[in-house]
């Protein structure tokens, strides 16, 4: 099971209570705190002044020293929900590449009138050499805060804190959800599973052959007391199983295991209760560092080489899973290599024809634009440089691939070169289903259970 992210709201706290961070401190640590300098002045620092040792001593202390600090009070202790009132700081040192620091702070006073705490604050090297010390004043929460626990990501300024966490929100909003898990036989699935209904993301019911499931339990160390079980023949018999709880209306949400993707949605397929008017296909939300919004990539999933009637539906299943988790208008981008219709590019063909379904409102809900080069979809310097104007260009909520190897491709090409988070969900049943990998970490488990939850709530499958 995944970390909690707590806090210490003031009735809790006690004087001489203490908590510690700790650190290696690298290189990149003070490049950040360098780049930084540069983006508040203006980008006034030359490599000369970047390089000097006592520009970035006092980066370091004023920085790295005094962030670390910030970021235990703000993260940890008392934890979020904390406001600064007040810092008394001395700077004595300055931390290098290849120290460890260590940042302390501990309960010094507490006034119950103001709701305010008073901190001792040191940050040390582990060789005991002081880089900051003095007192720090904080308002201590009132409200406590237990929640899962995921990797940090980077984001711009305007943008939201946390977006697979807000989807997360969303999901917890919405309510539980029965949601019939098939397979869970190998640990990251069980784990996603349990860990997503901790969270308040669904009711699992968990279909597979019941030795294998226990098998998995006890190698992962987890208890499965209190969760609904079904026995399973194998993989394909719990696919076929979460199919007829669907059509019986005993779950609302279907949620990928140990199986493969094609084999649980021939199961879904084969009940044509759970077909709708529309084709079924796949879409992955991306949390991306440096991009502003989410990022919503289609079909990478199941529909190898869509005609025009299938992307069209593609398109509107993604504007549909969008219009879900908030964004009122999305902008669509219909990529493809180049930004002008030629017969030698049948998808620059296809994109124009899914802006003309867009025009005549065969498609609805969104901006809709392409054919869009990536780079003219998602960079407004880009479209800027190439003359492109249109709502979309530069700002696409959404990419539309032609195929699914391009959109397997960039999806993949966000994760590991681009260090993204991703939710997958596979849209156009009766049922929402949760397709996650075997190589999703736990947040991300738990943000295609969400989705799941959000669309299942909504009525939007």
């Amino acid at each position: 099971m995944s970390h909690r992210v707590t806090n210490r709201t003031f009735d809790s706290l006690r004087t001489g209570d203490i908590e510690h961070l700790r650190r290696d401190i690298t290189q990149s640590d003070i490049r950040s705190f360098v780049t930084f300098a540069a983006d508040v002045t203006g980008h006034a620092v030359d490599r000369e002044l970047a390089a000097d040792p006592r520009f970035r001593a006092m980066l370091s202390a004023g920085g790295t020293g005094l962030g670390m600090l910030i970021s235990l009070i703000a993260s940890r202790f008392p934890g979020l929900g904390s406001e600064l009132r007040s810092l008394s700081l001395d700077f004595s040192g300055a931390l290098r590449e290849g120290d460890t620091a260590i940042a302390e702070v501990r309960v010094a006073a507490l006034d119950e009138a103001a709701g305010s705490v008073v901190l001792d604050c040191l940050c040390r090297t582990a060789g005991g050499d002081t880089i900051v010390s003095g007192k720090i004043e904080v308002t201590a929460p009132t409200v406590p805060l237990s929640r899962p626990f995921g990797r940090t990501v980077a984001l711009e300024p305007d943008a939201a804190p946390d977006r697979l966490d807000h989807i997360e929100e969303l999901g917890r909003h919405a309510g539980r959800v029965r949601t019939a898990v098939v397979n869970p036989t190998d640990g990251p699935s069980l784990a996603g599973a349990l860990d997503s209904a901790e969270a308040g993301l669904i009711e699992p019911v968990l279909i597979a052959p019941l030795g294998e499931l226990g098998a998995a339990a006890d190698a992962q160390g987890l208890d499965l007391s209190g969760i609904e079980t079904i026995d399973a023949a194998d993989a394909d018999d719990a696919a076929a199983q979460a199919a007829e709880l669907a059509v019986n209306g005993e779950c609302a949400a279907i949620m990928k295991g140990r199986i493969h993707t094609d084999t649980l949605l021939r199961a879904v397929l084969a009940r044509r209760e759970l077909r709708t008017r529309r084709r079924l296909s796949h879409v992955f939300v991306e949390d991306l560092p440096g991009y502003p919004r989410l990022l919503f990539v289609a079909d990478a999933a199941v529909n190898i080489a869509p005609d025009l009637s299938t992307l069209r539906d593609i398109v509107q299943n993604t504007i549909d899973l969008a219009h879900a988790v908030g964004i009122e208008r999305p902008k669509v981008a219909l990529l493809s290599a180049v930004e002008t219709v030629t017969a030698d590019i049948p998808s620059t063909i296809t994109a124009a024809a899914i802006c003309k379904m867009a025009d005549r409102g065969e498609i609805t809900g969104a901006d809709v634009d392409g054919p869009l080069a990536l780079d003219n979809a998602v960079s407004e310097q880009a479209a800027r440089i190439k003359g492109l104007s249109s709502p979309v260009a530069g700002r696409a909520d959404i990419l539309i691939a032609p195929d699914l190897e391009a959109a397997n491709i960039l999806a993949k090409d966000l994760d590991y070169l681009a260090g993204a988070e991703a939710a997958g969900i596979a849209l156009g049943a009766a049922v929402p289903i949760a397709l996650t990998s075997r190589a999703d970490t736990p947040r991300e488990r738990r943000a295609s259970a969400a989705l799941a939850a959000i669309l299942a709530a909504s009525g939007r499958t």
